[in-house]
């Protein structure tokens, strides 16, 4: 992620998601851990939804091997919060995704984060080269 704070416009995708009262820590603000939750939750979804995922039965699966998230705001429960995916890079069987946290009518990220997947095969868990159709999923979140 570069050094400036993201706005919603450097995100082609966006999903609402309802916090909920157990995301809270006890300084009233959605614990740290639950970003990661975020972040993983929009992933899978998109790909879910994109016909490219399934958990249960995909012979290719996403491990991830490098995260990190940057706070500038604090959300809270009872938000219902605006989470923006894009892709950063993608490589032969890895990707970068990138979210933003949005709270609802502010153009900038309360958090980013990224997650680096590496794409391996489920039963040997060994690096595989992504699949053309989930490589076109990326393709259309891919930002420069």
């Amino acid at each position: 992620m570069s050094g400036e704070r993201t706005s919603r416009a450097d995100y082609p995708v966006f999903m609402e998601i309802a916090t909920r009262w157990q995301d809270n820590d006890v300084y009233g603000h959605l614990n740290n851990v639950v970003y990661y939750e975020l972040l993983d939750t929009v992933v899978n979804r998109h790909l879910i939804e994109a016909g490219v995922l399934d958990p249960a039965t995909s012979d290719q699966i996403g491990l991830v091997v490098e995260s990190g998230c940057r706070y500038f705001a604090s959300l809270a429960y009872p938000e219902v919060i605006d989470v923006g995916l894009r892709v950063a890079h993608i490589g032969n069987s890895s990707v970068r995704y990138e979210v933003g946290a949005f709270a609802k009518g502010s153009d900038t990220a309360a958090a980013e984060a990224f997650f680096v997947h590496v794409y391996v095969a489920a039963e040997t868990r060994r690096p595989k080269p992504l699949p053309d159709d989930f490589r076109a999923v990326l393709t259309q979140l891919a930002v420069a």
